[in-house]
């Protein structure tokens, strides 16, 4: 990874480089981890790279940006992958994971067929597997730990569990540690390990109170549910340590590359450095930030204020900023910046082909009603109100708004880049990339490149420098 000198982070020797062996997407709900993972891996595999993006987000907008029916715990590959030349072997494969199918797997893998089946069809397992609190973040572990044990790919992609704290992720082997380390799991293994009746007197004279205690907050038939489950678990704990271990030293290790994803939001920029500082105590490999959905304006001349004074100068008087003389030419040149500025505002994409001012010379400037009657062949000219204050109002009014939706725009310019800069403030030392907001929701592979584009890129939309 490279970091130039105004901390740029750059994105394509991250991804090209083959010590990079996974990129984990990590920040708080709601930013864009899931299409950021889902754009990176595509421009990985158009570069060259065999990559499978593993994502645990219960939405189906990956499956369907990459014209997948659905998504599950095997990995499927993606077609229409535009690598050509050097890169054409590059592939692109995409899964969702399973937590269920995902511990179901590590059960029939590490147990003979016997235990494995009284373990899946325990119901304390069969609730613990659905939705024990924490499962999924270790079964996300467990299945990162698989995907690279099998060496199938050259880049992993990771966009992390949607939980209330994206870095539950990394806690998960620790919490499993001390889970299965914990007195409570001794407890319930002690019958188990006595055995029969004489491990209940063991169990009944050494912890009455504590299992008297279980059964009354459990019910006595989820007590025996959980006791036959650690029971059946018990030489299976060992590994899942092992590999939970194994897993948290693989994100530690220089080929993974931690991302931060954020929008440029207070709360959202908050959540981030907690990130990057949580990253740096646990020493893992940190590559920068993302920084998502960054608005800008292809009218960034013309500040807020300015606008603002503009539209009411309007609503007061008829004027913008000019002396007296060449009405029209004043109204006109206002509605075309106020026009070209809502453009900006609505649809980020059209500001680097903002519109052209009319000439205000021509019949067409003067009397756009006419022309549009004569063009037609239609005699709506000669039904046009015949007051002229009526349609210079109009007129007015129109640019007025255009001009107070620009304000708001370049309002939220500024408060964004306040924003950004308490961040690197406070984080001179983390890269940052920016991805300009788009106009609608990306939902194809043509939308995930252009989010890969910008990506890479990196540039600061136009107005929000």
């Amino acid at each position: 990874m490279t970091l130039d000198p105004v901390g740029t982070l750059d994105i394509d020797p991250l991804i090209d480089d083959p010590d990079t062996r996974i990129v984990v997407c990590c920040g708080s709900g709601g930013v864009g981890k899931t299409t950021t993972a889902a754009a990176l891996g595509l421009r990985a595999a158009e570069r060259g790279r065999k990559v499978v993006v593993l994502t645990i987000d219960p939405a189906r907008r990956l499956a369907q940006s990459m014209g997948i029916d659905s998504l599950d715990n095997t990995p499927r590959r993606v077609k229409d992958i535009a690598a050509t030349g050097e890169a054409a072997g590059g592939e692109l494969h995409a899964m969702m994971l399973d937590m269920k199918r995902t511990f179901d797997e590590i059960v029939e893998a590490h147990a003979d067929r016997e235990r494995a089946q009284a373990i899946l069809s325990n119901p304390f397992y069969q609730s613990l597997s659905a939705g024990f609190a924490g499962t999924q973040e270790y079964m996300a572990m467990e299945k990162l730990g698989q995907l690279r044990s099998r060496d199938e790919w050259d880049l992993i992609v990771v966009d992390t569990p949607p939980s209330r704290s994206a870095l539950d992720f990394l806690d998960a082997p620790k919490r499993l540690g001390s889970f299965l380390d914990g007195k409570l799991i001794r407890v319930l293994m002690a019958p188990a390990k006595v055995g029969g009746r004489a491990g209940m007197k063991f169990l009944n004279v050494g912890m009455s109170m504590m299992t008297g205690a279980l059964g009354k907050l459990l019910g006595g038939q989820l007590l025996r549910d959980v006791q036959t489950f650690v029971a059946a678990m018990d030489t299976m704990f060992g590994g899942f340590r092992t590999r939970a271990d194994a897993t948290y030293k693989l994100l530690q290790a220089p080929g993974t590359a931690f991302l931060v994803v954020a929008a440029p939001e207070r709360d959202a920029l908050r959540e981030a450095a907690y990130f990057v500082e949580r990253l740096a105590a646990e020493r893992m490999p940190l590559a920068g930030l993302v920084l998502n959905r960054v608005h800008g304006s292809g009218a960034d001349r013309l500040s807020a204020e300015r606008a603002l004074a503009a539209a009411e100068n309007l609503d007061e008087r008829g004027i913008v900023d000019q002396t007296d003389g060449k009405k029209d030419v004043r109204t006109t040149t206002a509605t075309t910046t106020a026009t070209t500025a809502a453009t900006t505002a609505t649809d980020p994409a059209s500001a680097s082909a903002p519109a052209s001012a009319p000439d205000p010379t021509s019949d067409s400037a003067s009397d756009p009603a006419s022309d549009s009657a004569s063009a037609t062949g239609s005699p709506a000219a000669a039904e046009q109100p015949s007051d002229p204050t009526a349609e210079q109002l109009t007129a007015e009014q129109l640019t007025a708004g255009l001009l107070r939706l620009h304000a708001e725009r370049m309002q939220v310019v500024a408060r964004e880049q306040r924003t950004r800069d308490r961040f690197t403030a406070l984080h001179p030392e983390v890269a940052v990339t920016e991805v300009a907001a788009l106009p609608g929701d990306v939902h194809d592979l043509a939308g995930l490149r252009d989010i890969g584009e910008r990506l890479a890129a990196g540039d600061t939309p136009a107005g929000a420098a």
